[in-house]
């Protein structure tokens, strides 16, 4: 085993648990548990019908880019693809963000492996994993976040395994991966600054001066050039999205429920084995060469919290920290060395000893609420039985049911509209406030008339030509009135459905005739 820098620039091997081979991978024991996890997702994905984000998806996918306003090309080319091949099937659908999740666990526990965990340290690394919300229950919907997340654990497994072995193609081949990720989400670049403060504060510092990780990076600038260009040239929306997502934050507690809410993400049993790792990656001299990890995840942490963004958004890492949390609690619980020997042998040489009462309660309370966790988040109520939010925050605390309904109806009622209008009267083009309805009018739509929308990535898709003075207007805002010459309400839908308020219920249906031109008022009107 290499010797690894430490913070101070002396040298250090790792302890021996750690720096043993690798254990046999336990495939009999975390396949069963996969299978499960692939059961739960699957039923989960089948259920009610497609999410905003989603329609928004199949939207953008229609208009080919090398970048969107709010993320790169992957998610748009994947929801164009399962449309035009599956339909309407929401599971082959979705299959993607299930193929992604499902490999995330795999994942956490090829961590726990390289880490020196055994049989033990695996079972309970894919146990948790499943068990966390943001792993397993966000792939039933095709959204940035479970496309995302695997990249990040599988990054995270290559660096663990750099630092055991020191084979520097494993730090290329997570520039590629970071490259890959990048066509997704631009969350990743965040990561790697958090690593490279970290490594610096902690060590092993050799691994900045590897010519191999600058590479990767490389590789990661010249597949990103693209997009970059694209970004500046429309004057870099992306960045305002923080904005838009501190202003939506706020409405389910803002930075005041941050930390709750990414202990909640980590799922009851993961948040206990991440806060176990946290403290021994600190304070454990044996894991010392790993120390880099938890700096990187709380400065990633506090950054996200700083700027108001998604709790979730430094989940990426929760499936290393779950790893090392379950390594250690194995090798004090089981007395587990890291060839797998005695946990094969079902033996436990301290008999549990080296693990607190209080903290084996917690994880017993953890695994329970873990289980209660999963059942109370899935899909399980008919939709006859789902009754309307009772306003818009209590929405947004459940977005993934609310944001899957009423879009089929939405779209009648704007077609029903403009179907009624007389023949002096009839619109150029449709303009919706918020992206979603927009995504809905160009999904389910049949009217022939263009769809426009300001809102978010969709406000780049395309602007009204000059030659639309007619429109149909669909929103709850007073743009219409501050926009348009004159307004008349045609349709107003109610809060008496399922739907999500602002979005799919509880919006105007407008004929608007335009007094300004588009193209003098399409880009003050955009916003993320």
């Amino acid at each position: 085993m290499p010797s690894v820098t430490t913070a101070d620039g002396r040298t250090a091997s790792p302890a021996p648990a750690l720096a043993a081979p690798p254990a046999p991978v336990a495939w009999r024991w975390i396949l069963p548990i996969v299978a499960v996890g692939a059961a739960v997702a699957c039923f989960s994905s089948s259920r009610y019908h497609l999410f905003g984000d989603e329609l928004y998806f199949i939207g953008a996918g229609h208009r080919p880019s090398v970048s969107y306003a709010d993320q790169g090309p992957a998610l748009p080319l994947l929801a164009r693809v399962g449309v035009s091949w599956w339909g309407g099937h929401l599971v082959l659908f979705r299959l993607p963000g299930i193929v992604l999740g499902l490999a995330s666990v795999v994942l956490a526990a090829l961590t726990a492996r390289e880490l020196g965990g055994g049989r033990g340290a695996q079972i309970l690394t894919t146990v948790a994993a499943c068990l966390s919300p943001f792993v397993l229950l966000q792939s039933q919907l095709l959204a940035t976040n479970a496309v995302d997340a695997p990249f990040w654990s599988a990054i995270t497994l290559l660096l663990v395994r750099w630092v055991r072995t020191r084979r520097d193609r494993l730090l290329l081949t997570a520039g590629v991966l970071t490259a890959i990720d990048m066509q997704v989400k631009w969350l990743i670049p965040g990561f790697w600054v958090a690593l490279a403060i970290a490594v610096a504060a902690a060590g092993p510092r050799e691994l900045l001066r590897r010519p191999a990780l600058w590479l990767g990076g490389l590789v990661t600038v010249v597949t990103t050039l693209p997009a970059v260009l694209w970004q500046n040239s429309q004057g870099w929306p992306y960045f305002h999205l923080t904005e838009q997502v501190a202003a939506e934050g706020a409405l389910t507690g803002g930075r005041l429920l941050y930390l709750p809410l990414l202990l909640l993400y980590a799922g009851p049993l993961g948040a206990v084995l991440t806060c176990c790792a946290l403290w021994w990656l600190l304070r454990a001299p044996d894991w010392r060469p790993y120390r880099f990890l938890a700096v990187t995840f709380l400065l990633l942490a506090a950054a996200v919290w700083l700027v108001a963004g998604r709790p979730y958004y430094a989940g990426g890492l929760y499936i290393v920290l779950i790893a090392v949390g379950s390594v250690e609690l194995a090798r004090r619980w089981q007395g587990e060395r890291s060839d797998g020997g005695s946990t094969e042998q079902g033996e436990r040489s301290d008999g549990g000893a080296g693990v607190p009462v209080v903290l084996r309660a917690l994880l017993a309370v953890g695994a329970v609420l873990g289980v209660a966790t999963i059942v109370v988040f899935l899909p399980l109520a008919r939709q006859s039985h789902i009754t309307p939010p009772k306003d818009l925050a209590s929405a947004t605390l459940r977005t993934t049911p609310y944001g899957q309904f009423g879009w089929p109806e939405l779209t009648r009622d704007v077609e029903q509209a403009v179907a009624a209008l007389p023949p002096d009267r009839k619109p150029d083009a449709i303009i919706t406030e918020m992206y979603w309805q927009a995504g809905s009018l160009d999904y389910y739509g049949d009217s022939g008339l263009p769809v426009y929308s300001y809102s978010r990535g969709y406000g780049w898709l395309g602007t009204p030509p000059d030659s639309a003075r007619r429109v149909v207007w669909v929103g709850v805002d007073d743009d219409a009135a501050k926009y348009c010459a004159r307004s008349t309400l045609l349709r107003h839908i109610g809060t008496d459905r399922i739907g999500f308020p602002t979005a799919s219920t509880d919006v105007d249906i407008r004929y608007c005739e335009m007094s300004t031109p588009w193209s003098r008022i399409w880009g003050q009107m955009r916003r993320m």
